[in-house]
Formats: C-alpha cells, sequence, structure tokens
C-alpha cells in the first residue's frame, strides 16, 4: 500500500456504521418482516440423554386456531440425508446434529418440536402447552468423571488438529530438571452471550426465492448450507447478514433456527422469521471444559528443559470438536524437549464451538499459570523468567516468524503498569483489609490470511463503493475497509460506501480467527490497486501523457488526479480519463490469500503482554481486577479507535472466564441449571475498571499484503492466567480451576503457598 500525505488508514476514525446502530436504523436478522410474516417457536428437550415416546400438542391446537403447524420428528419435511450435505465449512468431523432427524435427545435443550404461528406470541403460548413424554437414560456430563475414557481422533480427518510430535526427551528431561513443577488445571463450560439472539428472517418470494436474514458469521456458508440441506439452486438463495450484534464465534455454524425457519417456508411456502429465547442460547454453543495438566522443568538459571502439557476436552456424543489447546506450549518459549498430548472424551452434550480465542484462551491458562508458578520456584521476576526463555522462530514447525515483537509488549507493558515497583513475595503488598496482587502472562494467537475477495467501484465524481461478502460481527469491518479504499483511492472515507454481510457479493470465508481485516482488507486494496493500473492503462494511451514510461508502483491517486509519486506535477484529472474512455465509472476486483511457499518457510503471529491488579479481600474473598494494561504487538494498526475496543472486549471476556462465567449442570439429570443471565455471572459495569490497551509498533510485511495481523483474538489471550497469577500473589494460594470464584478463595487457608 503506497504511502498518502493524507491518510486514512492509522487513522482513529469513528465506526461509519454507528449512526444507524444508536438510532436504530441498522436492521438485525430478527428486525426484518412483511404482512401476514408466520413466527415460530421451539419445544426444547427437558433431559438429556433418552427417547422420546410421545409428543401430545393436542390441547395447542384446541387454544391457538392461528397455529399453522407443529413439526416433529414423525413429520419432518424432507431433507438430505448424506453427511457431507450438513457440514457447512466450519464443522467438525462426526455427523452432525440434525433437527428433529429422529426420538432420540442428545443433550439437554435439544428442540424436539417446532410450532409456526400467525404471531410469536401465539407460536410461544402454543409450545409451552406441547407435552413431551420420554424415555430416560442417565446422562454423563461430568467431564472428571470421564477421564479415563479419552480417546485420540484419527490425525487425518478433516477439522482435526493434532499436537506436533515429541521433540528430544521430555520425560527424561523433566525427571532431570533442576527445578520442577507440574500441575492439574479445570476450566468448565464457559457460553456466548452475545447480545443478539440468534434468528432467522425468511422472506419468500412470489417465485420460490429466498431471502434469509440470518444472525451468521459467514453468509456465503450459509448459503451453501441451505442449498445443501434443502436441494436448492444457489440462484434461489441470498443471505444477508448486513448487522451481527456479537457473535464471538457462536455464529461461525449455521444454527438450528436457520435450519426451522427455512424448512418451514419452503414447506408452507410463507414467510416464516424465528428468533431464539435467551436460556436456549445456552445450548447452541460454547467454551468446551478441559482438564490439563503442565510440567515444565528449568535449569538453575530458569531456563526450561522440558514442557509436557496433556489435555483432555469434551465433545458431544455426535462430532469430534477439537481445539488448538497444546501446541502453545510448544511454541511460546524456547525449550528442546516437548511433549504435547490431546484427547477428546465424549459426553451428553451439544457439540461444543468456537469462542473467542478457541484453544488458545483454555491453553494458555495452564501454561502461563505454570509458567508464573516456575518463576516462585526458581526465585526469579515471572516477568524475567519469561524473557530468559524468549524464542525468536517456531519450534513446533521449524519456521521463522514474520515478525515478533513481543519484547517490545513486555517492556511497554511493564513501565505503563509500573512492574519494577511489584514486591515479590506472595500477601507482602496490601492495602487497609485488602490484598494487592500483580500477575501477568504472554498471548498468542495466529495470524492468518484467508481466501478472499473484493470489488471496488470509483466513479468520475470520486465516489467509492466496495463490495464484499464480508461480515462485520460487531468488529468494525464496514468502517476499515472504508478506510482502506479511501487512502488507496485518495477520497474521504465518507465518500466510500461499504455493502457487505450478503451472499451474492464477492466471496470471502467466515468471519473468525482475526483474519477477517487482512484478508477482505488486502482484498479491497488489490481492487484499489486494479483500479490504479487501470486508470494508467487509460493514461499511456495518449504518447504525450507524463505518465507514458511510469509502472503502477510508480503512481498514485491525489487530489483527484492519478499521479507520479515521486512528482506530483505530472498527473492527469481521472474525471478526464474516464471521459475520453467514455466511461462514468471503472469496477474491478481485488483477491488476497495465503501463499502457499511463503508458508512452508514462515509462521506469523500476534503476541501481547498482559499486566493485572487484583485487589483481595481478606475476610470476604471478594476479588476485584483494578487494573489491567495489555501490551498488544498485531501489525499495522488500522484504525486506532476500533482496534482498542477489540482489545477491551477480549479483555472483558478474559476477566468473565476468570472470575465469572461457568455453566452450573445437574450431573444427575446433566441439565444446565443457570441458563439465563440472572444467574450465568457475566461481567458488569461495576466489574470493570481501568483497562490501558497499549499497541506497540511492528512492521510485518509478511503477514498479509497490508500488513494486518488481527485483533478479534488476541485480546482475551493470556488474560485469565494473569487474573489467577494475581490473585495467587495477592493471597498465596494458587487456584487452578476458572472461575476462580468466593467458594475457592475462601476453601482453604488463605496464607497457604503453592
Amino acid at each position: 500500500m503506497l504511502t498518502n500525505e493524507r491518510r486514512q488508514v492509522g487513522r482513529a476514525m469513528p465506526r461509519i456504521d454507528a449512526p444507524l446502530k444508536v438510532t436504530g436504523r441498522a436492521a438485525y436478522a430478527a428486525e426484518h418482516s412483511e404482512p401476514d410474516m408466520l413466527h415460530g417457536a421451539a419445544v426444547s428437550a427437558t433431559i438429556a440423554r433418552g427417547r422420546i415416546l410421545e409428543i401430545d400438542s393436542r390441547a395447542a391446537k384446541a387454544a391457538f386456531p392461528g397455529i399453522a403447524a407443529i413439526y416433529t420428528h414423525e413429520n419432518r419435511p424432507n431433507a438430505a440425508w448424506l453427511d457431507r450435505s450438513w457440514q457447512d465449512e466450519t464443522a467438525p468431523p462426526g455427523h452432525t446434529y440434525r433437527p428433529l432427524q429422529n426420538d432420540r435427545v442428545l443433550f439437554d435443550g435439544q428442540p424436539v418440536a417446532f410450532v409456526v404461528a400467525d404471531s410469536f406470541e401465539n407460536a410461544r403460548d402454543a409450545a409451552a402447552m406441547i407435552t413431551v413424554r420420554y424415555e430416560v437414560e442417565t446422562p454423563e456430563t461430568d467431564l472428571t468423571t470421564k477421564l479415563a475414557e479419552r480417546y485420540v481422533p484419527p490425525k487425518k480427518r478433516s477439522g482435526i488438529s493434532p499436537p506436533p510430535d515429541p521433540r528430544g526427551q521430555p520425560e527424561e528431561a523433566f525427571k532431570e530438571a533442576h527445578f520442577r513443577i507440574s500441575g492439574d488445571y479445570l476450566i468448565e463450560n464457559e457460553h456466548h452471550n452475545p447480545m443478539e439472539l440468534f434468528a432467522t428472517t425468511v422472506l419468500y418470494g412470489a417465485d420460490g426465492v429466498l431471502a434469509i436474514h440470518d444472525k451468521t458469521q459467514g453468509s456465503q456458508n450459509v448459503q451453501k448450507f441451505v442449498c445443501n440441506v434443502f436441494s436448492l439452486s444457489q440462484d434461489k438463495v441470498n443471505v444477508i447478514n448486513a448487522y451481527v450484534g456479537g457473535a464471538f464465534g457462536s455464529g461461525l455454524r449455521p444454527r438450528h433456527q436457520l435450519f426451522f425457519a427455512v424448512m418451514a417456508s419452503l414447506d408452507l411456502k410463507r414467510s416464516v422469521k424465528f428468533e431464539i429465547a435467551r436460556s436456549d442460547m445456552f445450548y447452541l454453543s460454547y467454551r468446551p471444559a478441559m482438564y490439563q495438566t503442565v510440567s515444565l522443568g528449568a535449569d538453575a538459571q530458569g531456563r526450561l528443559t522440558a514442557v509436557l502439557h496433556d489435555t483432555v476436552q469434551v465433545t458431544s456424543r455426535y462430532e469430534d470438536y477439537q481445539e488448538v489447546v497444546v501446541n502453545w506450549s510448544g511454541l511460546a518459549y524456547r525449550c528442546d524437549n516437548v511433549a504435547l498430548t490431546y484427547a477428546l472424551t465424549k459426553l451428553d452434550a451439544a457439540t461444543p464451538g468456537d469462542m473467542r480465542a478457541p484453544g488458545a484462551a483454555s491453553g494458555l491458562f495452564a501454561l502461563e499459570s505454570a509458567m508464573d508458578e516456575l518463576s516462585y520456584e526458581v526465585g526469579i521476576d515471572p516477568l524475567e523468567l519469561r524473557r530468559r526463555n524468549f524464542v525468536h522462530f517456531d519450534q513446533n514447525e521449524n519456521k521463522q516468524l514474520t515478525s515478533k515483537a513481543l519484547r517490545a509488549c513486555y517492556r511497554e507493558g511493564a513501565a505503563r503498569f509500573g512492574w519494577e515497583r511489584r514486591q515479590a513475595k506472595p500477601r507482602s503488598m496490601h492495602e487497609g483489609h485488602e490484598l494487592i496482587g500483580w500477575g501477568m502472562a504472554t498471548g498468542i494467537w495466529e495470524a492468518q490470511l484467508q481466501s478472499a475477495k473484493a470489488r471496488v467501484r470509483m466513479s468520475a465524481n470520486g465516489q467509492v463503493i466496495v463490495q464484499a461478502a464480508a461480515s462485520d460481527i460487531g468488529t468494525g469491518t464496514y468502517t476499515i475497509l472504508a478506510q482502506i479504499a479511501a487512502e488507496a483511492l485518495d477520497v474521504p472515507a465518507e465518500d466510500v460506501s461499504v455493502q457487505i454481510g450478503q451472499s451474492d457479493l464477492p466471496e470471502t470465508s467466515v468471519e473468525g480467527g482475526s483474519w477477517t481485516a487482512a484478508s477482505s482488507g488486502s482484498a479491497v486494496d488489490a481492487a484499489c490497486l486494479a483500479i490504479r493500473q487501470r486508470l494508467l492503462d487509460m493514461a499511456q494511451k495518449d504518447d504525450a501523457s507524463p505518465l507514458k514510461d511510469a509502472t503502477v508502483e510508480e503512481v498514485v491517486i491525489r487530489d483527484g488526479h492519478l499521479r507520479l509519486d515521486t512528482d506530483p506535477r505530472a498527473g492527469v484529472a481521472i474525471s478526464e480519463l474516464m471521459a475520453r474512455a467514455g466511461e462514468t465509472a471503472i469496477e474491478e476486483e481485488g483477491k488476497a490469500g495465503p501463499d502457499a511457499k511463503q508458508m512452508k518457510s514462515f509462521a506469523s503471529y500476534t503476541h501481547s503482554a498482559v499486566f493485572v491488579e487484583v485487589r483481595v479481600d481478606e475476610e470476604l474473598g471478594l476479588a476485584r481486577v483494578t487494573r489491567v494494561v495489555s501490551a498488544v504487538a498485531a501489525g499495522r494498526i488500522l484504525n486506532p479507535k476500533t482496534a482498542r475496543s477489540q482489545i477491551l472486549g477480549g479483555v472483558v471476556m478474559g476477566l468473565g472466564m476468570a472470575l465469572h462465567e461457568e455453566s452450573m449442570i445437574d450431573h444427575r439429570s446433566g441439565r444446565i441449571m443457570n441458563h439465563n443471565l440472572a444467574e450465568y455471572h457475566v461481567p458488569a459495569h461495576a466489574d470493570i475498571q481501568d483497562i490501558d490497551v497499549h499497541f506497540v509498533q511492528e512492521f510485518d510485511d509478511k503477514a498479509s499484503p497490508i500488513g494486518v495481523k488481527g485483533l478479534g483474538e488476541i485480546g482475551v489471550c493470556g488474560v485469565a492466567a494473569a487474573v489467577a497469577n494475581a490473585i495467587f500473589h495477592a493471597t498465596g494460594k494458587r487456584i487452578r480451576h476458572l472461575p476462580i470464584t468466593i467458594d475457592k478463595i475462601l476453601g482453604e487457608t488463605v496464607g497457604k503457598a503453592a
């Protein structure tokens, strides 16, 4: 991307979609309607495992004459049979869950009937009157009782990410290490709870074309899923997700509300809307519970000589959902002897799903807690331990890194936090009845580039339209794409119209993994480069053109002219070029994607250093996080305002993971008991105090064509560990079970050392 004296990229610009959202004009999936629309409501199972014996809907039908249909496994319209037809681009291996397929109940909250009526209220109330009789089987939902039934999925199956092979002699090195620590870490299920509920509105056209407004992180993924499941051609299905009220990974896969709304619309040849209840959000997707064991060995100077990390994670009976959890322990720090093992165990629960920094948020909690514990064993500062074990390349893959500014994160983050004032001894810092603890951790996330296309149209009057199927799930995609095009074409960002979130736009992957800015942003930049080339071609048709011998790399667009970058006086007006060519606008498509040759030699990651202050009431056991500094190295920052918001959100989610969020499952029934926001605790305003986000300078011309690495995930990485480490520093108690609640802090003598 060429430099522009009137920079748009790098400017802290407010989100261009903000006025629509704050005035209520941004229409979300459930906010589309038309006359005589039908509404749906689901009946959820009240058991976690068993078989349906009878569904009685007679009372509902008698009470509500506006019912259009009641669907169960006994009358569900036909849908695809083959597994591959149900597997979207993010599905794990296995037999994808199919609503109302048969009489089996596989998990608590599974929909067992679907009511369609003339109003939402009638559908909801009718669904409440339907009674279901079950043959109940004993569920298995407790991970800790199923550890012995662990299994390793076949490595060659699509969607499986096996850990790297062991290197060196880890077991022997651990036995011979001067210092050794080993600990078990347990994480409970943690649920996505985005503000917007999952909803689908299907507008049934006169010609049978479906306009589907769906809460999803990928309109084209949903389109392909609908076409495959219902045997429809793509020209009959258009999926729109112009605005998404948060998803955090839960919207990567098509959810059952989509299937039900489309099924009913096709069957009844009517428009149908279905928005699920908040309580049902808890059954759709969640960060899986896992049991981890980390063992670290170090020499007398604290340099790692052995790393062993083992994890057992829950999955459903019907799919092998696996996260990349242990791999981070093989690349975070220099060590020649490493063993990373990973297994699954099947429970009677819905399949887990990606939740912000899937795998890394969980795995780094265990690793970074263990590193903190090792620092006390060795007797050196936790930050100094990490510096001594710094590594400049990816040991798992034996690849060079495109960049790594983690040392700057350590240095600048520590300075902003005041880490040098930390007293090393646990329980040595206090104020009144509160113990004060300072903890820190490292964050890592992979910087990926996915295949993406974008279309850019530039009019002679300087108006620009950007089009791509990319989603904006609250991350600021609209804004950064506008900034990229505005800078490349030298127009105000306000003159750029961004059209995204629709399946008939240029192809992109789902929005996830922190790759959208790098991928779609690079595609937009490539389209703008193609426009510049097209204008240059027009100019060079004139033998007297001052740009006759220029290359596209030597010209820029400035002040409505195509000019030489080194000589702004040499140029020609764009309006003149277009008029001469008989054009009122020019349109070009750009694409971006991973470089296969480069990927063989290089790996790319974002990094962070997280510093946390906690205050623990010594008598009440109440822990409050009063300060956080998150220093982040993520390549080029497109918009400091939206970038900061991403990290703020990630930090808050990390605090929720550390102190608040967990499924409360009654393992006798297998049911989630706190499937509501009154009893499932998330951080509230009173829980969040000072969060300082700092971006360190990092240049990376290999991570993506525009130097971007992504920010969605890195904000949560390391936060839970930093909180746990701060609580140990405050209390002298090492807690390895998330979330860290009052009962765990008070469960043993607060002054007990690890």
